[in-house]
């Protein structure tokens, strides 16, 4: 026969639900047990304790190898940070911050445009209009630790450019930032028709350039495809049979000509300095004459931003023309690459969390970071921008183009054929050009106080 109450092995008396509810009954309301109130207000402090160890978790973000977290809850009111006591980065004081050290913040006043709205964007990066479901991706805004950044004012960088040349120069994902640009520029623009391609051209994949020109500013926005900066040639007579393209290591790409005379320059390169893209498919190096065929990757790419750095140093007055230099912006393939099956089209949200660079991610990062470094010291080059964009953009695996790339009439892409390498737009990009907006406000303000005027080069 059960027993109504038993000891267990460890000496607590176990007792049947049914004397529990009878024991229970036998309770006062107005007389409550002591040791129930006790437990209850335990509880409930327990609770809050919990609830605002979260709150300040989320809100000063997760502390990671030294660093602040990703993410800053702000609301969903489209709160900025005025008010916080940081300074503003163009105001006294606010000049020596570091704006890519930071975090990325709701902000619901964001994007700073919509893709429908904008005409000048390839139809690869419009991922709303491609199918994708979400918008979280559109809705962060980059906030540096120690200073706000002025909103980006079309209008206020049109002025700015007026009559002058804009000029990108790398690879796609250049592209990507210079369309980028193109549209938050557009958004103030009421004449869509005085904006346009200067040769007729439309806005697609291509392996020249484009150029587009604001008509009302007399300024223009160009884009000069050289993914690797160096001039890519055929493989020269008696070279081994494996060889079937070279990089020409001490030259430029031909379009170099093209580029002298900007007077804003921004370069990137890096996605295209990999083994698949060089080495597997029979590219490899040169300098001069000499086949380089033992030279690695790495040393191939650094020795491509040294050439740069020899041509800013010889054919640009830096003093005339502000330039760019842009970091690598990492991938966030998971399960493979583009090739072979990678995906990301699962991912919504950033990274909560610092997490640290990928081994590519952080060779490309640290081999500019030397050059740029060693030729600031000896030369000129010290009023070179360096734009820093790597350490944001790995936190921002949500941002890409992922199975959206293809067009609405097409659909979504199979889901062994995702692009984590390209951004959707408006989305991550837009944050690199603000950067680049309130970098370039520092430099033309800093002239003016020189009481010299922006150069016209037209």
């Amino acid at each position: 026969m059960c027993e109504t109450d038993k000891e267990s092995p460890k000496g607590l008396k176990i007792i049947t639900l049914f004397e529990f509810l009878k024991k229970f009954k036998r309770l006062k309301p107005l007389e409550p047990s002591p040791g129930v109130v006790g437990f209850f207000f335990f509880s409930v402090c327990l609770i809050l304790c919990l609830f605002l160890l979260d709150y300040k978790t989320v809100s000063r973000g997760f502390l990671t190898h030294g660093q602040r977290g990703l993410i800053t809850w702000v609301g969903l009111n489209g709160s900025k940070s005025g008010g916080d006591g940081r300074v503003g980065f163009l105001e006294d004081g606010g000049g020596d911050c570091d704006v890519f050290s930071g975090n990325w913040v709701w902000d619901d006043s964001y994007p700073l445009y919509k893709s429908e709205n904008c005409f000048l964007a390839d139809k690869g990066f419009r991922c709303s209009e491609n199918g994708r479901p979400d918008n979280f991706y559109t809705k962060w805004r980059w906030q540096p630790n120690d200073c706000n950044l002025p909103r980006f004012d079309a209008k206020n960088m049109l002025e700015n450019l007026r009559n002058r040349r804009l000029v990108f120069v790398g690879d796609s994902i250049g592209r990507n930032q210079w369309e980028s640009l193109l549209c938050m520029l557009s958004s103030k623009i009421e004449d869509k028709s005085s904006v346009y391609e200067v040769n007729g051209s439309p806005i697609t994949k291509h392996s020249g350039f484009l150029a587009f020109k604001f008509r009302d500013y007399n300024c223009t926005v160009e884009y000069y495809r050289a993914p690797f900066l160096v001039l890519l040639t055929r493989a020269p007579a008696g070279a081994p049979k494996k060889v079937k393209t070279t990089l020409k290591l001490d030259q430029l790409d031909w379009s170099f000509k093209l580029w002298k005379g900007a007077d804003v320059l921004i370069f990137n390169s890096g996605h295209w300095w990999n083994y698949q893209k060089t080495i597997r498919e029979g590219c490899y190096f040169r300098e001069g004459e000499d086949m380089k065929m033992e030279m690695s990757v790495e040393s191939a790419y650094r020795r491509s931003i040294e050439t740069v750095m020899d041509w800013i140093e010889s054919e640009v007055n830096t003093s005339k023309t502000q330039v760019f230099f842009r970091s690598y912006a990492p991938v966030h393939f998971r399960g493979g690459d583009w090739k072979t099956g990678g995906s990301c089209h699962m991912e919504t949200l950033p990274d909560l969390s610092s997490s640290p660079l990928t081994a590519e991610s952080w060779i490309r990062l640290k081999i500019a970071v030397e050059v740029l470094s060693e030729r600031s010291e000896k030369s000129d080059l010290n009023k070179l921008e360096f734009l820093n964009v790597t350490h944001m953009s790995s936190r921002r695996k949500d941002g890409h183009s992922s199975l959206y790339y293809l067009g609405p009439e097409t659909g979504p892409a199979p889901l062994h054929r995702q692009d984590c390498s390209h951004w959707c737009l408006p989305g991550v990009p837009d944050s690199w050009n603000e950067l680049l907006y309130v970098l370039f406000l520092k430099w033309a303000n800093a002239r003016a106080d020189n009481s010299t005027e922006l150069p016209n080069t037209r």
